[in-house]
């Protein structure tokens, strides 16, 4: 079997995914929303990162961080937040042999997703990605409407127009 090193940079900007362990008829993190902001509020606290972008879905999450100059320490603010949102949420989930034995719950996949933004094409299409999710899961017709998204910051800040729609090039990324 392969193995491969993450790569990490200091201050680097990073696309990630986080995902439940069990994704069907999961809404696990919208229903706990505010836990999972509290979570996040923690943790960034204690190890600052700018959040440039976030979606929220009931079973996944993205965002892009953006590490502060010196710091490559994605994996420690990650532990921190999924602990800290475990906690928060009462124990009931199915929890495999694994993980019993290591005392752990059952919340998320042990790994999650990440990849080093590489220009700035390769920011804004990662940001596109981001906002236009809840409607490739079809949750939603138009990014604006789903509620648990830094677009509407975005577009507040004057960084998105306020009819945004992703373009084709988007529309056909897969990076769930």
């Amino acid at each position: 079997m392969r193995t491969y090193k993450r790569l990490r940079i200091q201050g680097g900007t990073y696309f990630f995914t986080l995902t439940l362990a069990e994704r069907r008829g999961n809404d696990l993190l919208v229903r706990h929303i505010s836990a999972l902001r509290t979570a996040f509020r923690r943790t960034l606290v204690d190890h600052p990162a700018a959040v440039e972008a976030i979606v929220v879905l009931p079973d996944h999450l993205h965002c892009i961080w953006r590490l502060p100059a010196g710091d490559d320490d994605f994996p420690t603010r990650w532990r921190l937040i999924k602990s800290r949102f475990s906690r928060a949420i009462p124990p009931g989930e199915p929890i495999c042999a694994s993980r019993a034995r290591r005392s752990e719950r059952g919340l998320w996949q042990r790994r999650y997703w990440e990849h080093v933004i590489r220009d700035e094409r390769d920011f804004r299409q990662h940001m596109n990605y981001i906002h236009y999710n809840p409607v490739k899961h079809g949750y939603v017709d138009n990014p604006k409407d789903w509620p648990f998204s830094s677009l509407h910051r975005l577009v507040a800040n004057g960084l998105y127009e306020e009819g945004w729609a992703a373009a084709a090039d988007v529309i056909g990324l897969d990076l769930d």
